[in-house]
């Protein structure tokens, strides 16, 4: 019997106290989200600027632009 009065006594223990207001949670996540977004917007149209050839973009289609050969004939490597 002294099994189930050690249960009850845990039970009747105050619950664990958050380290911030719930609110503050969910203000967090919604300002890490916002964070994201920014992110993915700086790098918006990167995809289609290397698609595209930009001379700009160091790859391996700017290099090629770049070799004083401006008619290619035969294959490329």
């Amino acid at each position: 019997m002294s099994s189930l009065s050690n249960l009850f006594a845990a039970a009747e223990e105050p619950p664990h106290q958050l380290p911030m207001a719930p609110l503050a949670f969910g203000v967090l996540a919604f300002l890490g989200f916002l964070l994201l977004l920014g992110v993915l917007w700086f790098f918006r149209g990167t995809a289609a600027k290397i698609a595209a050839g930009n001379p700009h973009v160091h790859g391996h289609d700017a290099h090629d632009a770049h070799d004083g050969h401006s008619d290619h004939q035969g294959s490329h490597h």
